[in-house]
């Protein structure tokens, strides 16, 4: 198997804790953070890319033992850094075959990470490792976009997603082989970097989810758990490891 590659090094990480991004938003956090808690119940809780701990640290100061695995060592420094940030245990390695010892009620992995796995055999190991983790009745939550496709008109391949006077960003996609990469430019430094995903459909993930021995408890269009229809731009996903 290959190696997966750390696209994000300490160039990354120094600035991926954008307060400006709506990602960091209260209003995104905390209901996350909440879904989550309740999730969890009485159990402990395992973040498939943990990095800085946007997530995780909310999460656990609602009383949940969280525990994370990350790739990047540089977005683990990060989360150390942070008050109660070395309270919380991580493994570095790949989440979608690296184990902890140990049974949760929850394993989770949100912001379209799934898709930084870019081959479906690595996507289909993720779920087995989620379920792996899981005792019986136990739930793997995983956030992500919905493929852009419908903005694609015949002959283009790319959407922006940012544009600036100084800074753009944009998806490309490469529909017959569902692999896409998100590209980043910035005038002011002469930067660019581009990070690759595979897009992935909930009826693909479910199917993923069955292979893993997990079944479709719920599916949101957000956190807040309104209802995912034809026009949601992600969606909350929930499956249930069956006894």
């Amino acid at each position: 198997m290959t190696e997966p590659v750390d696209y994000f090094g300490p160039e990354v990480a120094a600035g991926y804790d954008d307060p400006s991004s709506g990602a960091f938003a209260p209003e995104e956090v905390e209901p996350a953070a909440d879904l989550l808690a309740e999730m969890a119940g009485d159990g402990r809780a395992l973040e498939f890319a943990i990095g800085t701990g946007r997530i995780a640290l909310p999460l656990a100061r609602r009383g949940v033992p969280v525990s994370g695995i990350d790739l990047s060592s540089a977005m683990v420094e990060r989360l150390r850094a942070k008050p109660d940030g070395k309270e919380i245990p991580v493994v570095l390695g790949d989440f979608s075959n690296t184990r902890l010892e140990g049974a949760f009620s929850l394993v989770y992995l949100v912001f379209n990470t799934i898709g930084n796995l870019t081959t479906q055999d690595s996507q289909v190991e993720c779920f087995r490792n989620a379920a792996a983790h899981l005792e019986p009745g136990g739930r793997f939550l995983i956030e992500v976009g919905m493929p852009e496709l419908r903005r694609l008109p015949p002959g283009q391949n790319a959407v922006p997603f940012a544009a600036g006077p100084r800074k753009w960003a944009l998806d490309r996609y490469h529909v017959a082989t569902q692999e896409m990469s998100s590209n980043y430019f910035d005038a002011e430094t002469g930067s660019f970097y581009s990070i690759p995903f595979r897009y992935v459909w909930p009826a693909e993930l479910d199917l993923m989810a069955r292979l893993a021995g997990m079944r479709l408890r719920d599916r949101w269009e957000d956190w807040n758990r309104n209802p995912f229809g034809d026009e949601s731009a992600r969606h909350v996903s929930v499956w249930e490891k069956t006894a």
